[in-house]
């Protein structure tokens, strides 16, 4: 489909911007599978004069692609992974059809974000025919380990590129970041991410005989309160403050008239700069400490914060969407964790600039026709004011 499209050299950047959209969304690439994606990318690219490289590790695919060998680099970023369906019988549309109705393109990652690398990679097949001779360099980094553990994706291909003393400048990751309309919205950065899993031990006994047992539920419940209302921190004027989730209790034994002897509590911290790893796990373990006896925590390896200031790239993205669209753009740093994190730590800037964000992996995920259409040209803009 998109093949065809790129022979013709007058089809409109809606037209080849849809259907390289399409064939990207009807590969059922569920993480970390990537199903061909990256190859269609790779093919396009290839056209426009990239070079592509496969940074492969284990069952992920990653592509990292270039055209030109001179800085400054800009670099487009995203995934080809998505995550799973659900149920298929709560889909208006097939989620791997690529459906487009009423101006909309639904399907699973048309959102999330198949259709910011279709308007990524029209973006440049334009630019670079129209600036052969442009200024710096241009690059794709891409891979099918977003959704899931991130260990093999962007942060394997940034350690290789970094051996081979490879610097990269600018970046725009295509994570869906708009709220209302395409471009209200830039993310400049994104909280850290900590997690941890707490257990209380307790003594195991008879609910009849309580006096015999010891209860970790009954003690977790006053150390759930305040860990819940503790003020972390109060963020800052760029960041929102520290929140504190739980998001899994698991305990019992399954008898209805068995008192447990463990629970299990696992959390979750989205903690801005003003607060560091190691002060929250210290405050958890205070806190804890107050309320049960015996406990013990295990943390995973956190994500961390990151922060591009409003500079050439942030400026520059702000005048593109401003012409394109009318709109003034906020920058926000609220939200999940992104790849963008890994990329920021070379000494790039980093924004992330995509679509609608609304139906992002739910059932019937699906994005505007017209914002695909947009979202290319903005791109296309940023390319010409920071390398023409």
């Amino acid at each position: 489909m998109y093949q065809e499209a790129c022979v013709n050299t007058e089809f409109s950047i809606e037209e080849s911007t849809l259907a390289f959209a399409r064939d990207l969304i009807q590969r059922e690439s569920v993480t970390p599978q990537d199903r061909g994606c990256q190859q269609l990318i790779s093919d396009a690219l290839r056209r426009s004069g990239f070079t592509c490289e496969s940074f492969d590790c284990g069952e992920v695919s990653n592509l990292w692609a270039r055209h030109g060998n001179c800085d400054p680099l800009v670099v487009f970023a995203g995934h080809t992974d998505v995550v799973p369906t659900g149920s298929l019988e709560r889909w208006q549309h097939p989620p791997f059809s690529a459906t487009v109705c009423d101006g909309l393109l639904h399907g699973r990652g048309a959102a999330d974000m198949k259709g910011s690398i279709a308007a990524m990679v029209t973006a440049c097949q334009r630019f670079t025919t129209r600036e052969p001779s442009h200024a710096g360099s241009i690059a794709f980094l891409i891979t099918s380990d977003e959704e899931g553990p991130a260990v093999d994706g962007t942060r394997h291909v940034v350690e290789q590129l970094q051996k081979r003393a490879e610097s990269l400048h600018w970046c725009i990751v295509g994570e869906p970041t708009s709220r209302e309309f395409l471009g209200d919205t830039i993310k400049n950065g994104r909280r850290g991410s900590l997690d941890g899993i707490l257990n209380l031990r307790g003594i195991q006994g008879h609910v009849a005989y309580p006096h015999l047992a010891e209860n970790p539920i009954h003690r977790a419940a006053p150390l759930i309160t305040a860990l819940v209302s503790c003020e972390w921190d109060t963020g800052n004027e760029d960041f929102p403050p520290t929140s504190f989730q739980i998001s899994n209790i698991r305990s019992g034994t399954g008898a209805r008239n068995v008192i447990p002897d463990v629970i299990e509590i696992v959390f979750n911290f989205r903690f801005s700069p003003e607060s560091t790893v190691i002060e929250l796990q210290n405050k958890v373990e205070t806190i804890c400490q107050q309320y049960a006896a015996e406990f013990t925590i295990d943390w995973l390896p956190p994500s961390p914060v990151y922060h591009t200031p409003a500079a050439e790239l942030v400026e520059a993205t702000r005048a593109v969407i401003r012409a394109e669209t009318g709109l003034e753009p906020v920058l926000a740093t609220d939200g999940g964790t992104s790849d963008g994190r890994f990329i920021a730590q070379t000494g790039a800037q980093v924004i992330e600039l995509g679509p609608v964000n609304r139906t992002i992996h739910s059932t019937d995920e699906h994005v505007r026709v017209s914002d695909l259409v947009l979202l290319s040209k903005v791109y296309e803009g940023i390319l010409l004011h920071l390398l023409k």
